[in-house]
């Protein structure tokens, strides 16, 4: 592998398409998944990311049509209208602001950065991982990791679901609790990874789509090790476990309460609900119990208003790290690039000089050269061959850093005559040339 790919990228996210997109589009594993993605014509990296709100692919090939063609045919799947594709440079960025919480559905949110890693290691495994993206995603990483120690972009609590959670907290003690989750859309996903954060014991899941809870289920389970125990439920068992439950959080989106006084705790024991729908989920004579305490999402926007404006300050500050990043990115690709086509031009010039010493020598066997003679000998042709390259050396260097390919080419043609392909040029902004039309994702 060379450093000369070009990066490709493709995703289903909550901001393009719907939760069935996300579905249709998530993969197996993200093992299985970059295997596949490696396995078409011509990709040479791949790394995929899939969680509850995003499944995104990203390929690297010698031109970026293939990695197009490519990722057409990864999320075949998929309505066309959910899928995004973005080319090299906005590819890049793109991964970037992932893993410092800007694209997520709560700014800033903490899991994402282990999911980019965890997504890494997934690719490494599968072999998908390679320069390029070796590159791009360990980036990603540190400027995620920038993000949360250089600013305050996941301070506080922002999420209506993370709020809920606080909510509940101040009722009772969260840990070796039961919960209950009503819902397995963006804002009951919050509510049960907040939830499953603060300890509970038993997490229960309750959805219409019963295959959506388990996935969510699944992915708890994975992050949360065997600390806590999920089951997914279908709405319908809701009159057996609701009152069972020490914390209810609902967020189903029905046009109906799902949830009455029928369903709760009608005994000594505290049980806090938290309605997050919108229309209500739960029916307001549930709060006449005793023993109930029902929040709605009133009470949950006091407690989210203020760091929602503490973190879009944070987001500010964190665009500008993500572009800084990014153009260090860049220069690193650059002077691999360069470094990759010197070390050619240095191999050639070698091998003539190993050539032409031997023919040398064996001229002048006859005449006993010493062994400190044949080191000399040696030395003056290192010498010329290190003194012949130093200035296109710091040329090369130079154009790598002006985006100047047509010199690295002129370059290899004359230093090294049998080196058969050029090399791709790439104007500024480091997208291949005829690089094809892709969605420019704000850059």
């Amino acid at each position: 592998m060379t450093n000369a790919g070009v990066v490709t990228a493709a995703r289903v996210t909550h901001d393009s398409g719907s939760v069935d997109d996300i579905a249709a589009a998530s993969p197996e594993s993200q093992r299985t998944a970059v295997t596949t993605l490696c396995s078409l014509p011509e990709i040479e990296e791949g790394y995929v990311l899939s969680t509850c709100n995003r499944v995104e692919a990203y390929a690297v090939a010698n031109d970026s049509a293939v990695g197009q063609a490519a990722l057409e045919e990864f999320f075949a799947g998929v309505d066309d209208d959910a899928v995004v594709q973005t080319g090299h440079r906005a590819s890049l960025r793109h991964l970037l602001r992932v893993a410092t919480g800007l694209e997520s559905v709560v700014l800033g949110e903490d899991q994402i950065i282990g999911q980019v890693r965890d997504a890494y290691e997934d690719a490494r495994s599968a072999g998908g991982i390679g320069p390029m993206l070796e590159a791009a995603v360990t980036k990603a990483i540190h400027v995620g990791e920038r993000a949360r120690t250089e600013t305050e972009i996941n301070e506080g609590v922002v999420s209506l679901g993370s709020a809920a959670t606080k909510l509940a907290s101040r009722e009772l003690s969260l840990a070796g609790t039961t919960s209950l989750v009503v819902g397995a859309g963006e804002m009951g996903q919050l509510a049960a990874r907040s939830l499953a954060d603060a300890a509970v014991d038993e997490l229960l899941l309750s959805n219409r789509t019963v295959s959506r809870a388990r996935h969510l289920a699944a992915e708890l389970e994975t992050d949360a090790g065997e600390d806590v125990e999920t089951r997914a439920l279908p709405l319908e068992s809701l009159s057996m476990v609701a009152s069972s439950a020490d914390v209810v959080v609902t967020a189903t989106g029905s046009d109906d309460p799902v949830l009455g006084p029928g369903h709760l705790e009608d005994g000594d024991a505290k049980q806090v609900v938290v309605d997050l729908g919108q229309p209500r989920d739960v029916a307001p004579a549930a709060n006449s119990l005793p023993n109930v305490t029902v929040y709605d999402l009133d009470d949950l926007e006091s407690v989210t208003k203020e760091t929602r404006r503490q973190r879009a300050e944070a987001a500010r500050e964190v665009e500008v790290m993500v572009d800084e990043e990014l153009e260090l990115l860049q220069e690193q690709y650059k002077r691999a690039r360069a470094d990759e086509v010197i070390a050619a031009m240095y191999e050639s010039a070698n091998q003539i000089k190993d050539r032409e010493l031997e023919k040398a020598f064996s001229r002048l066997e006859d005449d006993g050269l010493s062994d400190d003679q044949r080191e000399v000998v040696e030395s003056m042709a290192d010498t010329v061959v290190n003194q012949l390259l130093a200035p296109p050396t710091r040329c090369l260097r130079e154009a790598a850093a002006e985006d100047d390919w047509e010199t690295i080419n002129t370059a290899l043609q004359l230093f090294d005559p049998h080196f058969g392909d050029e090399i791709e040029p790439l104007p500024f902004d480091g997208t291949p040339a005829g690089d094809v039309s892709l969605e420019a994702d704000g850059d």
